[in-house]
């Protein structure tokens, strides 16, 4: 999943950290979350990583003991979130609720400096962006990378089984006609193509398709929420669609397959400034881990952007039923 796009990590200037948090609280007004299809969560590709370090999380709350919870400004990661924050609360926890903030560009940062306590991440997106990659694709490789990649400040707690991976999907008439199967297929027909995603998506994956698979697209448009339907209706060819969008089995998308993991796991997975969280902060957030899996966050995802049930009321709801409310 190419979840919002890419600047260099770490820490910036106090100039430019200073701009990006007045540019937060107006953004935070006005964000409304896209559709699940918009691209990879959080994911793309970044600069030289940060100091490295590693550790759980071992502080006590600041900012008066009130875990600060935050997500990206796509329905899934708004869904997360908010799983998240009624967990934590159902133990007792202070929570102020950051929704649909915006890209990973604007809350990693906001997470390195305190202003956020709790984000939901994915794995592999969020080693790319730091700029490092593992050797091996699997989720233990990586995770073993991003705690050698993040910053004193941070940590990923434990990841669950759920996995919401970018996708480079098809209708099935294009995967008919042109015979494709995997990303490997589109080499010396891509040409012909228009790609479709969010519009940080050809600055994170444009060089890393080519090095990878030699594939050369025509023309990249940027689709956004539309862009399972933009591979459906043609406007595009190709699209990066999240492999957990509802729309891929609504629409008989083709999600094509990745033999040379240019996508690396990419679990659904807690990341924290470890002086904001508690140890029943950490014990709540793994719990939620240990429930959550790929079925059903599609099976959540189909209520909130099929069904447009309310993010809250179906966190509410699975919370309910995993017995973690």
């Amino acid at each position: 999943m190419s979840t919002p796009a890419s600047a260099a990590p770490g820490t910036a200037p106090a100039g430019r950290r200073a701009a990006a948090l007045a540019a937060l609280a107006a953004l935070a007004l006005t964000a409304t979350a896209c559709s699940s299809s918009g691209g990879d969560p959080l994911g793309g590709k970044g600069s030289a990583a940060p100091a490295p370090t590693g550790g759980a999380p071992t502080g006590a709350p600041a900012a008066g003991g009130t875990v600060v919870v935050g997500s990206a400004n796509f329905p899934e990661n708004v869904l997360l979130g908010s799983i998240y924050a009624q967990a934590l609360k159902a133990k007792g926890v202070k929570v102020e609720e950051k929704f649909n903030i915006g890209s990973r560009e604007v809350l990693y940062d906001q997470l390195v400096s305190g202003s956020l306590s709790v984000l939901p991440e994915y794995n592999g997106s969020l080693l790319a962006y730091l700029g490092k990659k593992s050797a091996d694709p699997g989720t233990a490789a990586v995770n073993a990378e991003l705690a050698k990649a993040l910053p004193a400040s941070l940590a990923i707690l434990d990841s669950s089984p759920a996995e919401d991976k970018d996708t480079l999907s098809v209708s099935q008439e294009t995967a008919d006609k042109y015979g494709l199967k995997s990303i490997a297929d589109l080499a010396g027909k891509a040409g012909e193509f228009t790609i479709g995603g969010p519009p940080e998506f050809k600055s994170r994956q444009e060089q890393p398709l080519k090095d990878v698979y030699g594939v050369t697209f025509k023309e990249w448009k940027s689709t956004g929420e539309t862009t399972a339907n933009a591979v459906k209706d043609g406007s595009v060819q190709v699209g990066n669609v999240f492999s957990t969008d509802p729309k891929i089995t609504q629409l008989k998308l083709v999600p094509l397959s990745d033999p040379k993991n240019l996508f690396a796991a990419q679990n659904v997975t807690p990341l924290v400034n470890k002086a904001e969280v508690d140890a029943t902060a950490t014990a709540t957030l793994n719990a939620v881990s240990a429930k959550l899996d790929t079925a059903g966050l599609l099976a959540l995802m189909k209520k909130v952007a099929v069904d447009k049930e309310d993010p809250s009321a179906v966190a509410k709801g699975w919370l309910k039923s995993n017995g973690l409310s």
